[in-house]
Parts: C-alpha cells; structure tokens; sequence
C-alpha cells in the first residue's frame, strides 16, 4: 500500500462538506498547518471538528471558522478564538464543551474499538444531563461514547513512508491518540524518510494507523501565549 501522497491537497482528497474531523495539536502546537490550509482551499462547508481548541483568530482552525466551514466544535479549551466566541454567542456555530480527560478518552475508546467507556469527570454538572450514569463500587460514573470521525488528520516531527510517526516533546498531545481513531487518518510530517531509519524504540504511532502520508512545507510554529520576564 502506497502511502505517500505529494502535498496536501493530495491528502484532503475524500473530504467533503457535513463530514466528522479530528485534528490534533493542543494551542498552536502540534496543529497540521498544512491540511488546514488545504481545506481552506477547497472551501468544504458544515464540519463538525473534534479539537481541543480552536486555534487563534487567524491560524489554525480559526482559518476555517474565519470562512464560516465549521458546523460544529467539540472542544475542551476554546479562551483564545474571539471569532469562536462571536460565532457561539451569535447562535451561528454548535458548541460541545467537554473535559479535557474526556476528550483524550473518548478519541482512546475510538482508536481501541470501544464503543463507549465509563467516566467520573462530569458527574454532577451540566456535562452529565442526559447521560446514563451508572453506580460501580460506590461511585458513580457517566457513560461517553466514543467519537465517530471520517478522518483523523494529525502533525508529527518525523515520519516514514509506511506511516510510522515520531512526535517532538510536547507536540505530541492529542495527536497519537487522535490518529488511531480515525477512520482514514492522514499525516503530515516536518521530514519523511525511508522504512528503517527510524529508531523502532521511538516510535508513537506504528503505521497500521495512518492511511496517508505527506512532508509538509513552511511550518510557522507559533507561539500563541509569549512570555518573557525581564532581565535583572
């Protein structure tokens, strides 16, 4: 199975308007820039995007809100995006807040065929109306199901050319996780070598997962919070 596609426009191909997306990457880090671009590009309408967040006004997925492509987010952190909040407060984006852990779990669940787990965050509060909760050992649990996406669409530090993928430090995050899940997930490396030259110890996501693969180009890695102290 060929894996490797030239560019991402290449790796977009499939996506249609209504489908289900996960994207990785937590802030700015880890985001895969360039398939965002793309979609932007292709201009696809009424997605519903599994995320931790929502990028910043212009980059990341804010490129997409920007252009009114996103239906729905499902999210856990969304504090930096103020086209984001207009859009909720306006009525003209559907919002799912959910716990962090939850997110992460729920994108696990998928990646290891279950269909739903059982969860304490959110017993209590608003997260659990309309859930089933159930009793173990005395304490109670809310069941979440697990997401179903189309694709998975993820950024790594070094991949190879049967999908074999290395995250750099915190850049990982949500990525490992979210490429498992997907139904088709496609990956867009900072450099794509050959089978056997990476370290097999080192590797986060064998490549059973990733269906397409492609070196990404003109990575500008922001910062989205900068801080800096002055000197003594």
């Amino acid at each position: 199975m060929n894996k490797v596609v030239a560019n991402a426009d290449e790796a977009i191909k499939g996506i249609e308007s209504g489908m289900t997306l996960m994207l990785g990457g937590f802030g700015l880090c880890g985001i895969p820039e360039n398939c965002i671009t793309a979609l932007v590009k292709k201009g696809v309408k009424n997605l519903t995007c599994i995320s931790n967040n929502a990028g910043v006004d212009d980059f990341g997925i804010g490129l997409m809100l920007q252009q009114k492509q996103v239906k729905k987010m499902i999210s856990s952190y969304v504090g930096e995006n103020a086209e984001f909040e207009r859009q909720l407060l306006s009525g003209e984006l559907e919002v799912e807040l959910i716990p962090q852990g939850t997110l992460a779990t729920r994108c696990m669940a998928s990646g290891y065929g279950m269909p739903a787990v059982y969860l304490l965050a959110g017993v209590g509060t608003e997260v659990a109306i309309g859930k089933e909760v159930r009793n173990f050992n005395g304490k109670e649990y809310l069941l979440e199901h697990a997401f179903d996406s189309d694709f998975a669409i993820v950024k790594a530090w070094k991949g190879d050319t049967q999908g074999n993928l290395i995250y750099k430090d915190t850049a990982r995050n949500f990525n490992p996780m979210m490429a498992m899940a997907g139904k088709i997930t496609i990956a867009e490396v900072e450099e794509l070598v050959e089978p056997g030259e990476l370290d097999p110890n080192y590797i986060h996501t064998p490549g059973v997962y990733v269906h397409r693969i492609f070196q990404g180009t003109n990575y500008e890695k922001r910062i989205e919070q900068r801080t800096t102290r002055k000197r003594s």
